[in-house]
């Protein structure tokens, strides 16, 4: 879907902290939306989390950094990290160029997928949302 110039896939979950997840049989591939690199400019740097790592979904995992801007990146669900995105390290930019593609950042074994799922949106409630984020930064840049 399309939302005000920024593209989320309907089949993905979303968090308030920009960042997006796809369930693939038992592992969860996350990375950052389309309106967060939008809003970050060309990423240059991503610290990726470690493998075997375990994270909680909403607490700061990994970090991404632009020329005007540094940013944590939050696990979107609870689990153990079981693969980085090594591509990253060398072409960190390919988040621009394709962040639900080529631009994932890490994959995660859920503890809890069910339970965790429930804390995140999709549709009317992510419409909803970055609407009311696009309004908030444009008022911050005034």
């Amino acid at each position: 879907m399309e939302i005000e110039g920024y593209h989320f896939p309907d089949d993905l979950y979303y968090d308030k902290e920009h960042c997006w997840c796809r369930v693939e049989g038992n592992v969860v591939v996350t990375g950052t939306t389309d309106f967060a690199q939008k809003m970050a400019g060309e990423i240059v740097y991503v610290q990726l989390p470690l493998i075997g790592k375990s994270v909680t979904q909403g607490k700061p995992c990994a970090a991404l950094e632009s020329g005007k801007w540094v940013g944590r990146i939050y696990a979107v669900v609870s689990g153990k990290v079981v693969e980085v995105n090594e591509e990253l390290e060398d072409t960190p930019d390919s988040i621009n160029g394709g962040p639900y593609e080529q631009g994932w950042i890490f994959k995660i074994e859920p503890s809890n997928l069910e339970e965790d799922l429930k804390n995140l949106m999709q549709g009317d409630d992510l419409v909803q949302f970055i609407k009311s984020e696009i309004i908030r930064v444009a008022a911050e840049k005034k």
